[in-house]
């Protein structure tokens, strides 16, 4: 690997992530948009990336939760979008819980006036998935349409709406067998839980952070109760007639994403899914929709989550890949991803698992900060965009 490239790559995602740096509806500090062909910032994804860009620019990673916090309704929704003429509320479109991105951003600022902002805000977030997306009564968090947990054109959604009825996230269309309890979305909560659980002992409330740690936990073991089927090993949706929904897709990747299952459960799971050529370890991983599955898409069209790899997940693929101890495993993965944009003409979105090859939306910040951020973690350039003087050597190992 040539060190000289991957230094002008570096810079050049830099450069790009500075380019997607704007203001946007409603919101006068500049925030780290999406790129590309996505026009705004998304819960789903914003305020981690803003944390990714923000250990060189703080400010952005202040304002990637900020934006959030300042649109949030009274009755404590979070815009799924904000674009820059207009906020959408048609869905939740969450996966990392801007709880836990919100903490380490309050450790990166050292800012307690933020992280109290923070907590006050997430909270709200949860009372309102509590009381508006558990119609079904089962204590977990629900799937309304495709939008709602950002799978686009995933087989996951197929011939079920995009979008909730009348910009409203709190109905939920009338069509299949909706809602879905969702395993995902049910993770991202418990993960915001266990992030609001430290806020509050961070900001002097014992008796909050219990509570918190309390709801935290009953979720956690609802989802192994009624999302994980022991014979699969895999998580699944569970229909409105009670059965699952069998896509063994990347809702895998996300519910291990908040460490929801201990360390026994999730080495049976990684080996027998995670870490398997015909699962989700091919050339390029981790694609959206594991590769034996039936309903992986091999034609591979634009922004799909039907197969594709996408730098979203591999972007969030170190905050499970670390906790659970597979850090020679992230080496590999986060070295495939390094040699597979150094040969791609952009920053683009998806790649094919198998070839490497990109497609889908040039500018894409997801996939500069990907660079940024595995490049940093295997020490390539040294410290940030310095040389170490065996940075040649460690090149040489991606």
């Amino acid at each position: 690997m040539d060190l000289n490239a991957i230094k002008a790559k570096y810079n050049e995602a830099l450069e790009g992530l500075a380019e997607n740096t704007k203001t946007l509806f409603g919101y006068e500090q500049p925030v780290l948009n999406e790129g590309g062909r996505y026009k705004g910032v998304w819960l789903e994804c914003g305020p981690l990336e803003g944390l990714v860009y923000g250990k060189y620019r703080p400010a952005v990673a202040r304002a990637n939760h900020e934006i959030f916090f300042h649109h949030q309704r009274e009755d404590g929704y979070i815009p799924a979008v904000i674009k820059g003429d207009r906020v959408l509320c048609s869905q939740i479109q969450m996966v990392v819980p801007i709880a836990a991105t919100a903490l380490e951003t309050a450790d990166l600022l050292e800012d307690e006036a933020f992280l109290a902002r923070a907590y006050d805000a997430c909270a709200r977030w949860d009372h309102w998935l509590s009381k508006h997306r558990n119609t079904r009564g089962t204590g977990l968090c629900e799937a309304f349409c495709e939008y709602d947990t950002g799978h686009d054109n995933s087989p996951r959604f197929k011939d079920l709406p995009r979008r909730c009825p009348d910009d409203d996230a709190s109905i939920c269309p009338g069509a299949g067998k909706l809602p879905y309890l969702a395993p995902d979305l049910s993770a991202t909560v418990y993960g915001g839980r266990i992030a609001l659980a430290e806020m509050a002992e961070r900001l002097g409330k014992p008796d909050e952070a219990g509570r918190w740690r309390e709801k935290g936990e009953a979720l956690r073991k609802l989802i192994l109760e009624i999302c994980y089927d022991p014979e699969d090993e895999c998580f699944y949706d569970v229909d409105s007639d009670g059965a699952y929904v069998r896509i063994r897709g990347d809702v895998l990747t996300r519910v291990l994403g908040e460490h929801v299952v201990d360390q026994a459960m999730f080495e049976r799971i990684y080996s027998r899914h995670i870490k398997s050529p015909e699962g989700f370890w091919p050339p390029y991983p981790l694609p959206s929709i594991a590769v034996s599955d039936p309903l992986f898409d091999h034609t591979l069209p634009i922004n799909s989550w039907g197969g594709a790899s996408q730098a979203l997940t591999a972007l969030r693929a170190p905050r499970w890949f670390e906790y659970y101890g597979k850090t020679a495993d992230l080496k590999e993965l986060m070295g495939c991803w390094v040699n597979a944009i150094l040969a791609a003409p952009d920053f683009m979105q998806q790649m094919n698992p198998w070839t490497g090859a990109f497609s889908t939306s040039e500018g894409y910040s997801p996939a500069m900060c990907v660079f940024v951020d595995f490049v940093n973690r295997l020490g390539v350039l040294g410290a940030e965009q310095g040389t170490a003087p065996d940075a040649a050597s460690r090149a040489g190992e991606l």
